[in-house]
């Protein structure tokens, strides 16, 4: 029989044991702590002096950025983003003990690094991205982009909607024009004594105000929606619900999972995001992917257009696919240049007419209309206009037909899928990220990129060898 092993409480050591032997070599808090001691101060915007003689004006312990720095990093590569869990877990948890050197910072502390450094987290990132370069983790063959919906800290239910309070706003005027009455016809009875005005009139006139304030809000923002505690967030649809939240952007390598470009906006979709996050893809790896792909959200003339401009090869998912596409589907119609004449399915030409400029597009696109459509056969299924069936031609119809006959579409497309969707799937399953931490478009920027740099450490950390 074995000897049944339990804990001894009794021993006392001579010599403590090194706190260099808490954790194990191959353990992620060293990793942790490796990347944080090699990063360059200079280039983070801090120097030596400001790091270690910078002093808090209400006399709290200074402790040294790095220090905050590696443990909240090491608190986001395992799901922890609150200060307060935190504080316990610096005390708790052995890697965040060994990492702190034994320190234990407390939660006010851990929660003004957010702002005191923000700028430096936002670079941390950046950083990740090109020591994983330096070890070869980035292949820049293929680049997926996308974006996520994250909830907004506050919840949906303290939103303001401008038709719910129109409509409660007409019930409560009429509650309180019924009071009134009540309250006139009392008077006039000697039932109620001057200068008195009953609670409940009261209340209803508190929340009249209320609610007239809060739409004169929305007539100021000229939406009809608005959080009071996060007025930047904005509704979004996620997994089939709306919810306040913002858009958070990635682009991954598809070698082995590396983020290389993260941002956070309030836009409610994507049509405006290829281009900045294709430009910050240069500005952290100094070149191009040889492609770099995207999903139908992104397809726009401009951005296909700016990509060209830049260089980049891209390819972007069609909202519709052509042999899914109706007969009189817009991309049935072929823009002939030596002509300037635009050829309809029924091989018919329609001719220019002029320019047009929509709101949401920064470039006139120009018109072409149909001038046989009193003679042609199918013209009531082409069009409803009585004038003729009008195509538009924006100044990118070079770049989108090439983007719609790219060879390798549909392998390309397929494996997107399996290389940003894996990335958003283990931040919000596996990290648990579904709601952001903080309010405000640059706050939430700060955390998407303390996430990202901490999914970079560990992806790093699964390639390392050893």
């Amino acid at each position: 029989m074995s000897r049944e092993i339990l804990p001894d409480y009794e021993t006392q050591f001579l010599f403590p044991r090194s706190l260099e032997d808490w954790v194990g070599a191959d353990h992620p808090a060293r990793y942790v702590r490796e990347f944080v001691d090699a990063l360059d101060i200079n280039a983070l915007g801090l120097t030596e002096e400001q790091l270690w003689s910078q002093e808090d004006a209400n006399g709290r312990p200074h402790y040294a950025v790095t220090l905050l720095l590696k443990v909240w990093l090491y608190a986001y590569m395992n799901g922890i983003r609150s200060s307060r869990r935190l504080e316990r877990a610096c005390r708790d948890l052995l890697p965040l003990v060994w990492l702190s050197g034994m320190h234990e910072p407390d939660h006010n502390t851990l929660w003004r690094f957010w702002t005191r450094y923000r700028k430096t987290i936002r670079q941390v990132f950046q950083q990740s991205v090109r020591v994983a370069m330096e070890e070869n983790l980035v292949g820049m063959v293929l680049h997926a982009v996308d974006g996520t919906k994250i909830k907004s800290a506050s919840s949906k239910r303290s939103g303001w909607y401008g038709p719910d309070l129109k409509k409660t706003l007409t019930q409560l005027e009429e509650k309180i024009d019924q009071l009134e009455a009540q309250i006139a016809a009392a008077g006039e009875q000697g039932d109620l004594p001057e200068d008195t005005l009953p609670k409940s009139l009261q209340n209803r006139q508190e929340l009249r105000s209320k609610i007239k304030e809060a739409l004169s809000r929305l007539d100021e923002v000229h939406r009809d929606n608005l959080h009071r505690l996060d007025p930047e967030a904005r509704i979004m649809v996620g997994n089939g619900r709306k919810d306040f939240g913002y858009n958070a952007q990635a682009v991954v390598d598809e070698s082995n999972g590396i983020i290389v470009a993260a941002d956070a906006s309030n836009d409610e979709n994507d049509e405006h995001q290829l281009e900045p996050m294709i430009e910050q893809v240069k500005e952290n790896t100094s070149e191009f992917a040889a492609i770099t792909v995207a999903d139908s959200g992104y397809h726009t003339a401009e951005s296909l257009g700016a990509a060209e401009a830049m260089g980049v090869h891209v390819l972007v998912a069609m909202p519709v696919k052509e042999r899914e596409a109706p007969a009189f589907h817009t991309m049935r119609f072929v823009y002939d240049a030596e002509s300037d004449t635009v050829v309809c399915p029924q091989q018919q030409r329609l001719t220019r007419v002029g320019r047009k400029k929509h709101k949401d597009k920064p470039t006139p696109v120009t018109t072409y209309r149909c001038r046989v459509s009193g003679s042609c056969p199918v013209a009531k299924q082409c069009s409803k206009d009585p004038r003729g069936r009008e195509i538009e031609i924006s100044p990118h119809y070079d770049a989108i037909v090439r983007n719609r006959r790219h060879p390798d579409a549909r392998a390309l497309l397929i494996r997107r899928q399996s290389v940003v969707e894996r990335a958003f799937a283990e931040i919000k399953e596996t990290l648990g990220m579904r709601r952001w931490s903080f309010r405000g478009t640059e706050k939430v920027k700060t955390q998407w990129n303390m996430i990202c740099a901490a999914m970079n450490l560990r992806r790093m950390f699964a390639t390392a060898p050893g």
